[in-house]
């Protein structure tokens, strides 16, 4: 298995658990769970974005397909700057539960439009087909 096959491995297996961890800790949020309060929940989704970015940046390298020079990766980094926000928003600073729901829904748009943009390698991503 090549270097390149391993980290695009580890980037990937590292989206699944973000998405899916974002995804519960939306859910508890509207639920108003206690567990959400863990300080497990406050760490655990930060190491695994770390090994995300830090695989992002290999493949990067690996590949040679730079933001600013490739239009894909460029709309990507601008896709993932909008999830962070909506995520943000969703699980931090949102005032009212309505404000946190619209943004958490928000985010998981941004997010789908930039695995769309991965998968596609096209800056239009999902909407290449419209």
């Amino acid at each position: 298995m090549s270097l390149y096959s391993i980290v695009k491995h580890i980037h990937v297996a590292c989206v699944i658990l973000s998405i899916a961890g974002f995804f519960a800790r939306g859910l508890m949020m509207m639920r108003d769970s206690p567990v959400l309060g863990h300080p497990w929940l406050k760490v655990v989704p930060h190491v695994n974005d770390t090994m995300l970015l830090m695989a992002a940046l290999a493949l990067t390298v690996l590949t040679g397909q730079y933001p600013f020079i490739d239009a894909w990766v460029t709309a990507k980094i601008f896709g993932l700057i909008a999830y962070i926000i909506l995520g943000s928003i969703a699980l931090k600073v949102g005032g009212t539960k309505r404000t946190r729901t619209i943004a958490w829904l928000a985010a998981l748009v941004a997010f789908g439009y930039v695995v769309s943009v991965a998968l596609t390698k096209h800056p239009a991503g999902l909407f290449l087909a419209a």
